[in-house]
Formats: C-alpha cells, sequence, structure tokens
C-alpha cells in the first residue's frame, strides 16, 4: 500500500486509515482527462460521494461489504452494478489490497429491450406537434432513430457537424471541445433523407430567434421528454430495431453505433469499410424508411 496516499486517523478501532480528500480531487480530474461526459463524471461522483459518506471515509473494509450490501438490497441491479465498479476503482486507485476481493456482479440475465416501431414514434411525435419547439423534437427524433448516436453524442452535436446534402453525420471525440465518445473514437453516421429535411427547418429556426442556446440541450429536452414514454435514449433502440427489422448487417450496424470492436475478430482484423462503403450499405437499408 502506499503510504503517502493516507493520513493517520486518531482513535479508530483498529487504526483504520483516513482517505485524504486530496487524493480524491486528484481522482476526479484524472477521470476527467479520460474523456468521459460530464453527465458520467457527475454520476460517478455522486456515487462516490454517498460511499465515503457512509464509511466516514476511512478504508475501512467491512463498512465497505456492509454499503455494497445495503446497495444490493436497496437498490436496482443496475445502479448496485455501476456503483461496486466505480468504488472498487477508486479503491484501486488508492492501492487498497483488499480491494481486488470486490468482484462486480454480473449484467441481470433478464433484460428485455423496449420494443420500438415506427409507429411508436409517430405517435410521439403527433404528441409534439403543437410544442413550442417541434422543429427542434422533430430534428432530434428523426436523427436518433436514423443515425442510431447515444443521447450524449446528440447532445453534443454542432450544426457543423452535419452535412445535409450527403447526409453525414459525425461523432467528434474531442473532450477540449466538449464532445466524446463512448469507445473514445471519432466516427460518422448517416441519416434519412427525411432527417436531412427536418434538421434543414429546425437550423433555419435555430438560427432565427428560437432564443435556444445549444442545439440539443441536454437538461432542455430531458424536461420536454419527461412525461413521455419514449425519451431521447431510446431513440437508439428505435434504429437498430429498425435495422435488424429491414435485414441489414449486424456488423455495419456495431460500426456505425459506435459499439466496442474489442474481441470482435472480423471487425477489428478483417473488416474494412470506406465512408462510401458504408454509405451504399446505410441507404440499401434505411433508403425508403420515413417515419413521419
Amino acid at each position: 500500500m502506499n503510504a503517502s496516499r493516507w493520513l493517520p486517523k486518531q482513535g479508530f478501532p483498529g487504526g483504520k486509515p483516513t482517505i485524504n480528500p486530496n487524493d480524491f480531487e486528484t481522482y476526479l480530474k484524472l477521470r476527467n482527462i479520460e474523456g468521459i461526459t460530464e453527465k458520467w463524471q457527475l454520476h460517478c461522483k455522486n456515487m462516490l460521494d454517498k460511499y465515503l459518506e457512509y464509511v466516514k471515509w476511512t478504508a475501512d473494509e467491512n463498512k465497505t461489504l456492509d454499503y455494497l450490501q445495503m446497495l444490493k438490497d436497496n437498490h436496482p441491479v443496475v445502479y448496485w452494478r455501476k456503483s461496486v465498479l466505480q468504488i472498487r476503482r477508486f479503491l484501486k486507485y488508492l492501492k487498497v489490497d483488499w480491494a481486488d476481493n470486490i468482484h462486480v456482479p454480473p449484467e441481470p440475465r433478464n433484460y428485455i429491450p423496449k420494443r420500438i416501431t415506427n409507429q411508436d414514434i409517430n405517435e410521439i411525435l403527433s404528441l409534439f406537434k403543437t410544442h413550442k419547439y417541434w422543429k427542434q423534437i422533430r430534428a432530434i427524433i428523426l436523427l436518433g432513430c436514423s443515425s442510431g448516436l447515444r443521447a450524449e453524442e446528440l447532445y453534443q452535436l454542432q450544426i457543423s457537424d452535419m452535412d445535409l446534402d450527403n447526409r453525414i453525420v459525425k461523432v467528434n471525440h474531442n473532450p477540449n471541445s466538449g464532445q466524446t465518445t463512448k469507445t473514445g473514437r471519432s466516427r460518422i453516421s448517416f441519416f434519412t433523407k427525411e432527417t436531412s429535411e427536418a434538421l434543414a427547418d429546425y437550423f433555419e429556426f435555430y438560427n432565427n430567434g428560437s432564443g435556444l442556446i445549444e442545439l440539443f440541450g441536454q437538461s432542455h429536452l430531458m424536461r420536454i421528454f419527461r412525461g413521455s414514454s419514449i425519451r431521447v435514449k431510446d431513440f437508439r433502440k428505435a434504429f437498430s430495431q429498425t435495422w435488424d427489422r429491414h435485414g441489414g448487417q449486424t456488423s455495419i450496424k456495431k460500426i456505425l453505433m459506435g459499439h466496442s470492436l474489442h474481441g470482435d475478430v472480423d471487425l477489428s482484423h478483417y473488416n474494412a469499410q470506406s465512408e462510401s462503403d458504408l454509405k451504399s450499405i446505410y441507404d440499401k437499408v434505411f433508403g425508403a424508411t420515413t417515419i413521419s
């Protein structure tokens, strides 16, 4: 154990070491420069803040196990898994020897993804038809459903990232400009002609008195979709399911959606596609697809 990372705690039974707040701040800064999104940084910090409050800023194995058991008993499995992962990662950063004994719970086996059809999307579009920001709402729904971008990637988009004539969207990993991807790699995807027309309509509104500061502001859109049965994160599911219903290749879908290619021998070592190759394949699958 690196003794410089610890401060002695006077009078604590068993002589448990105290976690230095400065090390916690350094750890958060290191996570920040990894390029993870601000939203995920905040989630990680909140999970660790709750843990540190429970164990009173001490590297106490028994208290840590009690806390993890409490999470298991009182929270959904997804939150429990994420918390265990973040706590173990932080403890390993501090070089706590017993951190290796903490194992992340397995993924739940009974997860069934939400099924989303064109009819579902049309119902959501109808719901917002008279909304003040209808043009923005329609644009993000069609873009998400036809490009397969993650919600966080949609929120970070700038007008310059979209080529309306060629129907290309650039998904940039550039933490210095506030744009990140889950895999840490930039990529491109595509969208339909219908989406291009909706985006052009929205851009004109956005640039001419819309009052909007961000193209697809996260907090703004989360408020709009709060009462909806489908959220921004679900548009990616709609893209994936539509692609499969139209018989699209899974390997190309993974590339467009920005899945991690680690462990996929074919995609990592053999399957090389140019931008024009990808667009040609995309158009065969989505070329005749319309939603609204």
